[in-house]
């Protein structure tokens, strides 16, 4: 439930200079934006969940991750534990502009919901994030967590990311071909797993630096190496060449402060890399568009494009209690505006068996701005 490394919140989104005279290539899925209902019938047990990134495949299908998920008849919460799952899978697709998703809760053999990605070790879990396609493969990125001292501050620590490789996926996703490789081992303080890109030749993965000043960080590993992802690393180090390994106190930052979810897409055009993203600075309210001529930057500073009306005092949707997170960009439902989606929790977690409105990804569409900073000579 991240109550403590995704604390984000939120006026009113505030549209920044339009592109004129842009050519708008439109997404795939243009026609449909995404919702995530919640009526009996269209949920399939899933009752919201966090993270929500979304791929395309050629097929036609858009895979939906999804972090920590409540699911059942209803919410349930005992005590401050609610009854969830720590990642499930979604399958949208977008046919005649009509919407369309199914909610994947993988079961084990005794019927009882589990984790769709199984965790290597009994006492810890992963959080899904992002993923790339590499020919016909998918690939997600699993960030190691595991539980801590119930008197530490969070109760929870990132343990190591490793990699999903699903062969060739189909519709159903509990057919799915799950096979894992280790990525980076525990103790690194640094586990790319922010967002991920295909760039060329290869995959480039981010990660949060949890210690010094907290930057975003860059490794990639070569589409012909991801037969051992864990050998073929490499990060981007201080002067901006490529080294083997991963070494996060000799690694250029990339964005300073960075943030543990976003997405970095390419705009062919704008001719730019756009990050959309929660303002990195504590208890900010304020979605970033940044924009940068390469995924490693240089990165501007960025504008606020929407506020979160669920921490706007005297908005109907705002309590006292939320904290919100987990913005970033889904280009496939774009054409000539700006599809994002962010997610809000509450400190007061009782209320999530009660209020339906909180706790699922929030879907704004909203007409693409322009990084003001990115026009300048």
């Amino acid at each position: 439930m991240r109550h403590s490394i995704f604390l984000r919140k939120s006026l009113p989104g505030l549209v920044l200079l339009l592109c004129g005279g842009c050519v708008w290539a439109a997404g795939r899925d243009a026609a449909c934006t995404p919702r995530f209902p919640l009526r009996i019938g269209q949920r399939d047990g899933w009752l919201g969940a966090d993270a929500a990134y979304s791929i395309p495949l050629p097929s036609g299908l858009d895979v939906w991750i999804f972090g920590d998920t409540l699911y059942g008849k209803q919410r349930i919460v005992h005590g401050n534990s609610p009854v969830m799952v720590h990642n499930t899978i979604g399958i949208s697709t977008c046919r005649k502009g009509k919407w369309r998703i199914r909610y994947f809760i993988r079961k084990d053999a005794h019927g009882n919901p589990v984790s769709f990605f199984a965790p290597r070790n009994s006492n810890t879990w992963y959080w899904a994030l992002d993923g790339f396609r590499s020919g016909k493969d998918l690939w997600i990125t699993l960030l190691c967590i595991q539980q801590t001292d119930k008197t530490s501050a969070m109760g929870f620590a990132t343990c190591g990311t490793d990699l999903a490789r699903i062969d060739s996926p189909g519709a159903n996703p509990l057919a799915w071909k799950v096979r894992y490789f280790p990525l980076v081992a525990n103790g690194a303080h640094a586990y790319p797993s922010a967002t991920a890109v295909v760039v060329g030749k290869y995959a480039d993965i981010f990660a949060l630096d949890e210690e010094h000043d907290r930057p975003l960080i860059a490794s990639r590993i070569p589409l012909g190496g991801l037969q051992d992802p864990q050998a073929n690393l490499e990060y981007l180090a201080r002067g901006g060449q490529w080294r083997k390994g991963f070494n996060p106190a000799s690694a250029q930052p990339v964005m300073s402060p960075g943030i543990s979810e976003l997405s970095i897409r390419y705009h062919p055009e704008l001719k730019q890399w756009v990050a959309v993203m929660f303002d990195p600075q504590a208890f900010s309210s304020h979605i970033l568009l940044r924009t940068a001529p390469s995924p490693t930057g240089p990165w501007t500073e960025g504008r606020i494009i929407y506020t979160v009306p669920e921490l706007v005092p005297g908005n109907p949707r705002y309590h006292k209690n939320n904290f919100c997170y987990a913005a970033k960009e889904h280009p496939e439902f774009e054409k000539g505006n700006l599809v994002f989606t962010y997610v809000c929790n509450t400190f007061a977690v009782k209320k999530l068996a009660t209020e339906m409105d909180i706790y699922f990804p929030r879907v704004v569409r909203m007409p693409m701005p322009v990084d003001r900073a990115a026009e300048m000579p």
